[in-house]
């Protein structure tokens, strides 16, 4: 069925300056990625997956500007943890700024480097996680990211990694739009962490596969933010081998649109995966959470925790499913979507659902929203605390069981203190 004319012209508009090298097994998947997104046309508010969000400023032909924003008053996250680091501005690798890629257990390319190449083990990942992820929901934007993406790093895992491998993606320009692309390979019994920072560009596009092999386990932290105006649109594909272990964690501040999607399948028996969130969003402020996750194994484990805190009118949206296919039998499915609404002009959405085709599981699926609870407000308030700084106090408490999902203590703590910083800014 062809396209309407309308999502053709919005098409045709979106990619008219995007361009690709056709060479190697790159120019490949990019061709295969630009016909799936030619099928398919951008995403419309009609969409039934974006009805809660407005993708125009993800679509439209020009970036929106975005102001830079001065986080001089902070240091970096992450800054305490022993990292090698991988440094993007404005989508564009910065190899001065960035640490030698040679790491024990890992082995790391530039994408724009190793694309050119007639074989190379990312070809059995780039764009194959995302193809795999277009059914039975469509996810345009991700097609054109790897249709489209300019740079982005591979990384194959063989043993444990010495030491976390830290994205930082840092916004100079007010008017940069950004597609990055990355790819990560965990070898049968190797383990190794992600992290990621920073607001990235005015406009950031970004699609992060992981293949993770039997036994292997995969640790993802990022935290998005402080810019106020930037627009963000972010994919993982992640396919679990048996008893893989799979866990991801995102804290997000401000922002003025934030849209995190997670595609995961659970292909091996045993495997786990768990994706988690915190949002704390103030204004001009929409951030949408949007989870598949299949369980296609048996004796799989999943959960899903996402946590929002909204005031001054800011939005929340969370859509979240978990389907069970036939065969997959002892699943324990989880998930969890809450928010904390500090006001009454603030707005949370959520779509969870469960579709179960196994008649031996343990799936489960909750969505709240509230106040602060006064009972809990008055104790503190009665011995003393400030309010102000009992609200953060009350707040940290609701974020806990997301952060709770990162098994590194020291990097929770310093997701903890991060937080803490930013709630204590607003007390004033």
């Amino acid at each position: 069925m062809a396209l309407p004319q309308a999502k053709q012209d919005a098409l045709a508009a979106r990619i008219a300056g995007l361009s690709f090298a056709r060479e190697g097994w790159l120019g490949a998947a990019r061709g295969e990625a630009l016909a799936r997104l030619s099928a398919m046309g951008l995403p419309g508010k009609r969409d039934e997956y974006w009805r809660y969000t407005d993708p125009s400023g993800l679509v439209a032909a020009e970036a929106p500007r975005a102001a830079v924003f001065d986080d001089s008053d902070e240091s970096p996250v992450f800054d305490g943890i022993d990292r090698l680091k991988i440094v993007f501005v404005d989508g564009v690798f910065d190899a001065e700024a960035s640490d030698d890629l040679s790491l024990a257990g890992v082995e790391i390319e530039r994408l724009a480097k190793a694309g050119g190449a007639d074989i190379h083990w990312a070809r059995d990942v780039y764009g194959v996680l995302e193809a795999r992820g277009q059914v039975p929901v469509q996810r345009p934007l991700a097609a054109l990211n790897s249709a489209f993406a300019t740079d982005g790093v591979l990384i194959r895992v063989t043993g444990k990694a010495a030491k976390p491998v830290s994205l930082i993606y840092a916004h100079k320009s007010d008017a940069s739009d950004a597609i990055l692309h990355h790819c990560v390979k965990v070898e049968s019994g190797a383990e190794i962490t992600i992290l990621e920072n920073g607001p990235a560009a005015a406009r950031f596009s970004k699609v992060l596969e992981v293949e993770v092999a039997e036994g292997a386990r995969f640790h993802h932290i990022r935290a998005q933010g402080r810019d106020h105006e930037r627009r963000a649109v972010t994919h993982i594909f992640a396919r679990l081998g048996a008893g893989a272990l799979f866990k991801s964690f995102t804290l997000t501040a401000n922002g003025v649109l934030t849209r995190n999607e997670a595609v995961i399948e659970l292909n091996g028996d045993e495997a786990v995966a768990h994706v988690a969130g915190a949002a704390v969003g103030d204004g001009n402020f929409h951030h949408d959470d949007t989870v598949f996750v299949t369980h296609a194994a048996e004796r799989c484990e999943s959960r899903q925790v996402f946590k929002k805190v909204l005031k001054n009118g800011a939005v929340g949206v969370f859509q979240g499913k978990i389907l069970v296919k036939p065969g997959a039998q002892k699943t324990d499915g989880y998930q969890i979507s809450q928010s904390l609404l500090l006001d009454e002009d603030s707005q949370f959405l959520a779509k969870p659902e469960l579709e179960i085709y196994a008649d031996d599981v343990k799936c489960s699926h909750g969505s709240t929203s509230g106040a602060i609870d006064e009972t809990a407000l008055f104790y503190l308030r009665s011995r003393g605390v400030p309010l102000r700084a009992a609200q953060s106090l009350l707040v940290l408490a609701f974020l806990a069981e997301a952060i709770a999902e990162i098994e590194d203590e020291a990097i929770a703590e310093d997701i903890r203190s991060r937080l803490e910083g930013w709630l204590a800014r607003h007390e004033h």
